[in-house]
């Protein structure tokens, strides 16, 4: 029987937050001691961080020699070629930290993605094709990287998000300016999860977003959207429903495809030029339960 681990209750949400820096050694040393001897007394309370320091250590160990392999040819002559277009550049740099946060997460991603578990890319509509194997669409892309993004951000402590939740408003706004078309946040409470806040991210075809939620547990989930065509434009009242979609979706019509090509799991899906993707460290039933209640609260 598998050993059953300590999880703090909904209200202890922070103190969740100071074992995972104690893990990953964030804290201040007279902070790490202090919270050391303050579980001392819990043997659950150390079980659960010794699996999750176990875990830690294994997943550093499990890409070390990627990370000491030289970046592809074809990598390379693509960023020398970048570097050209000047225009591009200058816009680029001005995420400053950002940029440069994601681009590495990408140069991780490439090179390690023949060592990700390729899964199965499913719809739930039963008229959606298949993506063929091997083939990197857009769309595919466009999931891959969220995941990415999910995986770059969801361990911070102090930073997760540009922009708290008590800023909804002003988040909202800015997110909404920068990727040109009225945005709306989810609310997931229903479920479990709040809203921590959000940030900008670049992408393919000008800017993206990133909203964060986390729930009691301090498992956090993430909703990366932006644009996937050049001329996606902010939905009006006599928009026509996305090809993939039927003209009054349901839940169990609505075209979601899952995605396990990437760090962790997600559900991505498109509307009217749109990419939308939920991603997680969860199961797929999971996943789909809340993929199910982002899509209707995103419609116009």
């Amino acid at each position: 029987m598998a050993t059953r681990h300590h999880t703090p209750s909904p209200s202890a949400a922070e103190e969740t937050t100071r074992w995972h820096a104690l893990v990953d050694g964030q804290l201040p040393a007279d902070d790490a001691a202090a919270l050391h001897e303050q579980l001392q007394g819990d043997q659950s309370a150390m079980d659960t961080i010794a699996h999750w320091q176990t875990q830690r250590d294994r997943l550093h160990a499990l890409h070390q020699d990627l990370l000491r392999a030289p970046v592809p040819d074809a990598l390379v002559a693509a960023a020398l070629r970048a570097t050209g277009r000047r225009n591009r550049q200058t816009q680029w740099w001005r995420w400053g930290g950002v940029a440069a946060s994601v681009v590495a997460a990408f140069v991780l991603g490439w090179t390690g993605r023949s060592q990700w578990p390729h899964g199965p890319v499913e719809t739930l509509a039963g008229n959606a094709a298949l993506l063929a194997p091997g083939v990197s669409t857009p769309v595919q892309r466009f999931a891959q990287q969220a995941s990415v993004a999910h995986a770059v951000y969801q361990p911070e402590v102090r930073h997760p998000v540009e922009v708290t939740a008590a800023q909804q408003d002003h988040l909202v706004q800015w997110l909404s300016k920068r990727l040109n078309r009225p945005l709306k946040v989810p609310a997931l409470g229903a479920q479990g999860y709040e809203l921590v806040g959000g940030r900008l991210l670049p992408g393919e075809l000008g800017a993206r977003a990133q909203f964060m939620y986390q729930n009691g547990t301090g498992q956090r989930i993430t909703l990366y959207l932006g644009a996937l065509t050049p001329a996606a434009t902010a939905p009006t009242e006599n928009s026509k429903a996305p090809a993939s979609l039927p003209a009054q979706p349901t839940p169990m019509t609505t075209a979601f495809q899952f995605t396990q090509e990437g760090p962790v799991p997600g559900f991505y899906w498109t509307d009217a030029g749109f990419g939308y993707a939920l991603s997680g460290q969860l199961t797929r039933t999971e996943l789909l339960e809340l993929a199910t209640a982002v899509y209707p609260q995103l419609q116009p």
